[in-house]
């Protein structure tokens, strides 16, 4: 049975408690509904402009020139009338201006007269692109430009030709971000591509046909007759709606891990939701006594407060969709420059609907305890000053269990990868027992640490006063404080080590696709010692017998079995290297084919000595056996393979060589014009140069990432002002005390500041300690990098927290201070 006026006026009476319900309930949903609304919005955008971001119906993607078989049947289908076809090729190489004097890495799209099927290339002189770029003609970026100090009309030495730029380009349409680009575009037209003289055997180039189907009802049965005569594991044939962008990939990832974050920030919400009800509720015990005096029952007690949690809690849910609605709306701002400038948000009815069922099932949750600790409450509590406890007996802990089971079922939801979702439960879990311990240990000290100072005495005990929510405080603020603390400090260790001090015994330049034959001429030309590497591209076909499924690698995160491998020969190990199973690098009384094989690959995949790997080397069947693993024991930036062979192994495999050295900086310049004027087919990549675009996309990153966990640190504001809530009446008898006692104002806000003080240096003190701890075992064992503490940093992230716990505090105690003794006195006579 409900009783309205019992429901009505125990929602307009405690309006600053319901309102710090509501705002958890909120904060719970908002990230992860503006996410998955932002994803689903991206998702769908990217495919109805999937033809557009691919170039083409059908998109053929190759390494190496295109198979006989696979060509004619292209040729076939464009004799038949069925498709119009177009080649692409896309690799880097270094320009030169005509004195020869400049030179600088590019990324060249050499193109058939037909691109593009879809979009328009856009150009700065508004003319059509097609008639633009001819034969001894190319269109730039304007980065081309600035950087070579070059104009429209001049010209440049590309490989062994000398072409004239004829435009500037201001948009290619499946070229949707440049980010992740070692240098700027450069569009070449194919009539030049045997005058520049750069495609030769090995060279690291992206082949692409792509197709547009007339009838688009053959799509799919074309690509199919396709895929028939492609070479397996080299030339991959996709649709523009199977392909997938590294765009796309990055962004999923990343996607990805910011809904970890989003999980994170419910999780610590959670817990301002029961902090929050849990001091709603304990407001309410003298009234819940009065009702079981006059012989109300636990079920109609239970009932009626558990309407009124569910019409805050249904608001909070209502109010979050929209928060996270309008969030979304706010979101392609905020990825601004990592995707397509034409992704907008829209409405997904799903992603509300999710949220709406999100919204029942958190509050459902998180006040299920609460709600169970009524029926512990007597009737006698009417005279009691002293708080009353709650058994835990076993309803109690069957609902906890219960809770924890639905909550982690609701991880593997939201996440949908189940090993993923283990580790982010066990990190989670351990973070916040760690905190939760440590938290313990530091209030068992302060409880009974003696003090002289009168007014830090006091605020020592008010981190006790009953109702106080210190623990749940100091747990949420030193959790989300810590991700926050460890993200700034990674940022900045990786700054210290690759932006700000590139590494002193790393190489920075970096020489591509030098030929074997070149390899006597470069080493003279170059004039300096150095190692060279050979290189033999390949594809793994299958493990111990067991295929590779291209789809299924194609979809994990991070490193995949499906792309395509450098091999690489030689009979010793490098300097940074050591072998940890095998013995040695090979076998001398070994037979048939070995391999030495990288411990991080090794472990990924769970290949053990004496499995066998097939390989495809450009057609071409190889068939190794494991007999050593290596590993690394210094992770700077030096060359590495996955994968070492004999020399009588690969020798005569279709190879090229790379090298890389240390260059003094006032020297790159020319010696990279003097390689290039000698070597064009030769790529420079000068690594100090792509460490600032690295810069620039880590910084962006990491902002994002921070954006998105400050939510998390709302979720200890908010606990902050339900404590202050909850202990109100304590805090206005201490204060009162206080004045009558003698004590002025300012003692009294001492007192507080002194408390809110200790609550947010705890909080800071261990972030600090879990996130340099944390920083640093990344640092060490993951990135194998000096780490730096950065004493600055860590103090302003202390004083920031400090100054942002101390003014909540404060703020939410004006009322506290401002009370009069007379007032409150009266108040508590009429009672």
């Amino acid at each position: 049975m409900l009783h309205r006026s019992f429901i009505i006026r125990e929602l307009t009476r405690s309006k600053k408690q319901g309102v710090v319900f509501v705002l958890c309930v909120v904060l719970s949903l908002v990230t992860l509904i503006a996410l998955d609304g932002f994803s689903r919005s991206v998702n769908e955008s990217m495919l109805k402009d999937a033809r557009t971001l691919h170039g083409g119906d059908i998109i053929i993607h190759s390494h190496y020139n295109f198979s006989t078989p696979l060509e004619e049947a292209v040729a076939s289908l464009r004799e038949r009338g069925l498709v119009r076809s177009a080649k692409v090729y896309d690799f880097y190489s270094v320009v030169r201006t005509l004195q020869e004097n400049d030179s600088l890495l590019t990324d060249l799209k050499i193109v058939e007269p037909a691109y593009p099927f879809y979009g328009t290339v856009e150009l700065k002189s508004k003319r059509p692109f097609e008639e633009v770029l001819t034969r001894g003609k190319i269109i730039v970026e304007q980065g081309v430009l600035d950087r070579l100090h070059v104009r429209v009309g001049d010209t440049l030495h590309v490989g062994d030709a000398p072409l004239t730029i004829q435009d500037v380009v201001l948009h290619e349409p499946d070229r949707p971000v440049s980010f992740f680009s070692l240098g700027p575009r450069i569009f070449i037209s194919s009539e030049d591509l045997e005058a520049l003289d750069l495609v030769q055997k090995g060279s690291r180039i992206d082949h692409l046909y792509l197709l547009k189907v007339l009838d688009p009802q053959n799509v799919d049965r074309l690509a199919d007759e396709l895929r028939i005569v492609a070479v397996s594991g080299q030339e991959r044939v996709d649709t523009y709606r199977t392909a997938e962008s590294r765009v796309k990939r990055f962004f999923d990832n990343f996607l990805f891990f910011l809904s970890l974050i989003g999980v994170f920030t419910l999780l610590l919400a959670g817990i301002g939701i029961q902090s929050a009800l849990t001091a709603f509720l304990q407001e309410k015990e003298k009234t819940v006594a009065i009702m079981k005096t006059v012989g109300a029952t636990n079920r109609f007690i239970t009932l009626q407060f558990t309407i009124v949690l569910c019409l805050l809690g249904l608001m909070g849910t209502l109010i979050g969709i929209c928060a996270g609605l309008l969030l979304q709306d706010y979101l392609p701002a905020v990825f601004k420059g990592l995707l397509p400038e034409n992704i907008q948000a829209f409405l997904s009815w799903r992603a509300v609907f999710e949220g709406l069922s999100l919204g029942v099932f958190v509050v459902a949750m998180f006040a299920s305890l609460p709600l169970y600790r009524l029926r512990d409450l007597k009737p006698s509590a009417i005279f009691r000053k002293e708080e009353t406890g709650s058994r835990k007996g076993y309803p109690y802990y069957l609902t906890v269990f219960t809770i924890l089971l639905v909550f982690v079922a609701m991880i593997f939801w939201q996440l949908k990868e189940v090993k993923i979702g283990l580790y982010f439960i066990l990190s989670v879990s351990s973070l916040i027992l760690i905190t939760s311990f440590l938290t313990r240990a530091i209030l068992f000290f302060l409880q009974k640490k003696q003090v002289k100072s009168l007014a830090l005495r006091q605020a020592l005990k008010g981190l006790f006063r009953p109702r106080n929510a210190t623990q749940s405080i100091i747990i949420t603020l030193t959790a989300s404080l810590s991700v926050i603390f460890s993200i700034t400090l990674l940022e900045q260790n990786l700054d210290a080590n690759f932006i700000r001090s590139y590494p002193q015994d790393a190489p920075n330049v970096f020489f591509l696709d030098i030929q074997p034959s070149q390899l006597k001429d470069f080493s003279s030309s170059l004039g300096m010692d150095a190692e060279y590497y050979p290189i033999v591209r390949a594809r793994i076909v299958s493990i111990n017998g067991i295929p590779i499924d291209t789809r299924k690698e194609m979809q994990r995160r991070g490193d995949n079995l499906a792309r395509e491998f450098n091999l690489t020969y030689r009979d010793y190990l490098l300097k940074d290297e050591a072998v940890i199973k095998g013995g040695s690098l090979f076998q001398e009384d070994g037979k048939g084919v070995q391999v030495s094989v990288l411990d991080s690959v090794a472990e990924a995949n769970h290949m053990r000595i004496g499995d066998r790997i097939d390989f495809n080397i450009q057609g071409v069947p190889l068939t190794a056996t494991i007999v050593s693993i290596r590993t690394r024991t210094k992770e700077f930036i030096q060359p590495f393979f996955y994968f070492v062979f004999q020399e009588k192994v690969l020798r005569d495999a279709p190879q090229t060589v790379f090298t890389a050295v240390r260059i003094p900086a006032d020297q790159i310049s020319s010696i990279q014009n003097r390689i290039v004027t000698a070597f064009p087919n030769v790529s420079v990549i000068d690594l100090t140069k792509s460490i600032d675009i690295f810069a620039k996309v880590l910084h962006k990153l990491s902002g994002i990432t921070q954006f998105f966990t400050f939510f998390s640190i709302i979720a200890g504001i908010l606990i902050i002002i339900s404590s202050v809530l909850a202990t109100r009446f304590a805090r206005i008898q201490e204060a009162v005390y206080f004045k009558i006692l003698g004590a002025r104002r300012s003692f009294i806000l001492k007192v507080f500041t002194l408390e809110n003080a200790l609550l947010g240096f705890v909080s800071a003190l261990l972030a600090l300690i879990l996130s340099q701890t944390g920083s640093w075992i990344i640092s060490a064992k993951i990135f194998d990098i000096p780490y730096h503490s950065f004493p600055l940093w860590s103090i302003f992230m202390v004083m920031g927290t400090l100054v942002m716990v101390i003014s909540v505090g404060l703020v939410s105690s004006i009322s506290i201070l401002t009370q009069k003794p007379v007032t409150f006195l009266r108040e508590q006579t009429e009672e």
